[in-house]
C-alpha cells in the first residue's frame, strides 16, 4: 500500500513542478538560474563552492552555471582576494529585476493557486515541503 502512495505522491510532484515552472516569458532564466539568483538575493556575495554547498552539486556544474548567468548579465564575478583560482558572485541590477519579474509571476501564480485555503492549511503544506526540502538528499 505505501508503494502506491509513493507512485501518487511522485506523479503528483511531477505535476506540481510542472505546472509550477516559467512559461515562455521567462524562457532565459530557467529553473536553476532562478534559484541561484534567488540564493544570492538571500546571500548576498557568495563563492562557488558555498554556492555548490548549497545546491550539494559539483563545483564544476554551479561554475558553468554561474558563468551562464555572468553571460546573460545577471551576475559579476569579483576575484577573490586572498585566492587568485577562486571568485565571488553577486547580483546585477539586471539580475535583481529579472529574479523580481519572475518571482512576481510565480506569486501571482501561487496566489490564485492557492486562494481558497485556509490559512493553516496552507502553513501545513509548507511546513511539509519544508521537512521534504531540508531532509531529501540527492
Amino acid at each position: 500500500m505505501r508503494d502506491s502512495k509513493l507512485k501518487s505522491l511522485d506523479y503528483e510532484i511531477s505535476i506540481l513542478h510542472r505546472r509550477a515552472s516559467f512559461n515562455r516569458k521567462f524562457a532565459d532564466l530557467d529553473r536553476s538560474a532562478y534559484l541561484l539568483l534567488y540564493q544570492m538575493s538571500v546571500l548576498g556575495k557568495i563563492g562557488v563552492k558555498a554556492l555548490a554547498d548549497e545546491f550539494r552539486l559539483d563545483v564544476s556544474t554551479i561554475s558553468r552555471q554561474t558563468t551562464a548567468l555572468e553571460d546573460k548579465g545577471y551576475v559579476t564575478r569579483t576575484p577573490d582576494p586572498d585566492d587568485g583560482r577562486a571568485s565571488y558572485f553577486e547580483l546585477t541590477e539586471l539580475g535583481k529585476r529579472k529574479l523580481e519579474e519572475a518571482q512576481a509571476y510565480r506569486l501571482s501564480r501561487f496566489k490564485q493557486v492557492f486562494q481558497d485555503w485556509a490559512e493553516e492549511d496552507l502553513d501545513k503544506f509548507i511546513q511539509y515541503l519544508e521537512i521534504v526540502n531540508r531532509t531529501y538528499i540527492d
